[in-house]
């Protein structure tokens, strides 16, 4: 990572103290012009592009390939499905569209209910001791992304707010206090590096969500802009 400065002991403090309710103004543009989806049980290939483009623009080139039919075909199925597993399934069968991807989709067409799962938040959880596996916040898995969304729910109804407004927290705080590279590769021999320069543990399977406050000393509010999201 590292996380400099970051005092919070647990989740339950860190929300109390940093929440952010504002949306970043062009992703409340993208979300009130998706208003219509879940209404309509279909998104089109130019929303689907829109999404993709909000996400990660760099991968143009894969999430690109996918016709107008793919699109609508796969859509349909997700919209009609109560099961998060399988929207999940669905999703990540469209070229270019992996579980952050996929999580991203969802909270753009129904931001109080999801909230996009990526590097940023997923350090900020490993941090505060939410989670206890996937340290560099990378290959997520579809059970990783379920217990992630069933905190940001829980979290949302204890403090009434969407679990975007969760989610856009964690992202913001990691984005205040991270220092030094967000992304890590590993090296040939197999073994993950942290952006801190030191080892990471191998990455265990699953996800593993705890509570409970510790307490926390007070940290400087974060600025709420610019997520727009063609974050890395």
């Amino acid at each position: 990572m590292p996380l400099e400065r970051l005092d919070y002991r647990s989740l339950d403090a860190l929300l109390a103290r940093e929440l952010v309710r504002e949306e970043h103004e062009a992703t409340a543009v993208l979300i009130r012009d998706l208003a219509g989806v879940r209404r309509r049980g279909v998104f089109t290939r130019a929303e689907f592009r829109r999404m993709c483009r909000w996400k990660s623009p760099r991968a143009r080139l894969l999430w690109e390939k996918n016709s107008a039919a793919r699109i609508a075909a796969v859509s349909r199925a997700v919209l009609a499905t109560r099961d998060e597993r399988r929207r999940m399934e669905l999703l990540t069968r469209l070229v270019g569209v992996g579980v952050p991807m996929a999580s991203a989709i969802l909270t753009l067409i129904d931001p109080r209910r999801y909230g996009v799962l990526d590097i940023r938040a997923w350090q900020l959880l490993f941090a505060v001791r939410s989670v206890d596996a996937n340290r560099r916040g990378q290959g997520f898995t579809i059970a990783q992304w379920l217990g992630y969304l069933a905190a940001l729910r829980r979290h949302a109804r204890r403090l009434g707010v969407s679990a975007r407004t969760i989610e856009y927290t964690l992202f913001a705080v990691h984005r205040k206090f991270q220092k030094g590279t967000l992304y890590v590769q590993a090296p040939a021999a197999g073994r993950s590096v942290s952006a801190s320069g030191g080892r990471a543990p191998p990455r265990a399977c699953g996800s593993a969500f705890r509570g409970g406050a510790h307490g926390a000393r007070r940290a400087r509010r974060p600025r709420g802009g610019g997520r727009g999201r063609g974050h890395p």
